[in-house]
């Protein structure tokens, strides 16, 4: 972090409609944002300057997500309440930021803090009881691995690696809803669906992914997981 320079953590969601943006479409909103609250921000050094913002681990078209983050570098001191105040009135109310903080220059960045992913995924059809559910889904992680296919590229995941801990299936009025845990990392992540269809697939269960949202994204720790803020 440059001298003069104050580091801004915003907490947001990514509800409703605005769900189906990609994760472009969000950084590119969540920008005019900024400019609108007329917030001080820093401008980066080089050939191509522009906002000095930064993103946690992206959403993929669709998923919702609750407790998202970003960080933006103000050249000028305002407190933090004074800024969620001036992004709440210039955000839409699809990726309202609901907490701000600032944060010093040895916290880690976001991109590297934000290792745990917390999961609901709704499930719908005639054979989406949670006992039916959870027996698919032990089934394929009892497999310990999972390979994947997409664009062409093999890809394997090491599901004792990728998944913290037990997946918990409840049911509800349409179906059921698991609650899934996913580790991030530099070499990518496991997408909550991807795991749920292989096992509805593998099971035959005449069920299917209705609604995937992301209700925490979480630092690990020497005592467990916490929030960045």
């Amino acid at each position: 972090m440059a001298n003069g320079e104050f580091r801004l953590r915003v907490r947001y969601g990514k509800t409703d409609r605005l769900r189906w943006l990609s994760h472009l479409e969000v950084i590119h909103t969540l920008e005019r944002s900024l400019r609108r609250a007329e917030l001080p921000y820093a401008i980066t050094q080089g050939f191509s300057p522009h906002m000095k913002v930064a993103f946690g681990p992206a959403l993929p078209v669709g998923t919702a997500g609750l407790e998202e983050y970003l960080e933006v570098w103000l050249t000028r001191y305002t407190t933090a309440e004074e800024a969620l105040a001036r992004l709440v009135a210039a955000t839409p109310a699809g990726l309202a930021p609901q907490a701000a903080v600032f944060v010093g220059d040895r916290d880690s960045s976001l991109g590297a803090a934000l290792t745990i992913a917390q999961y609901q995924v709704g499930i719908v059809g005639k054979e989406a009881s949670a006992a039916q559910v959870q027996a698919a889904l032990d089934s394929v992680i009892a497999e310990q691995t999972l390979e994947v296919v997409h664009k062409g590229k093999n890809k394997v995941y090491d599901l004792a690696r990728c998944l913290p801990e037990e997946a918990r299936v409840s049911d509800t009025e349409s179906g059921s809803v698991i609650a899934l845990t996913v580790r991030m990392g530099p070499e990518g992540s496991l997408r909550p669906e991807v795991l749920i269809r292989a096992a509805l697939a593998a099971a035959s269960l005449d069920a299917s992914v209705a609604t995937t949202t992301r209700i925490a994204t979480l630092v690990e720790t020497e005592g467990g997981w916490a929030r960045p803020m």
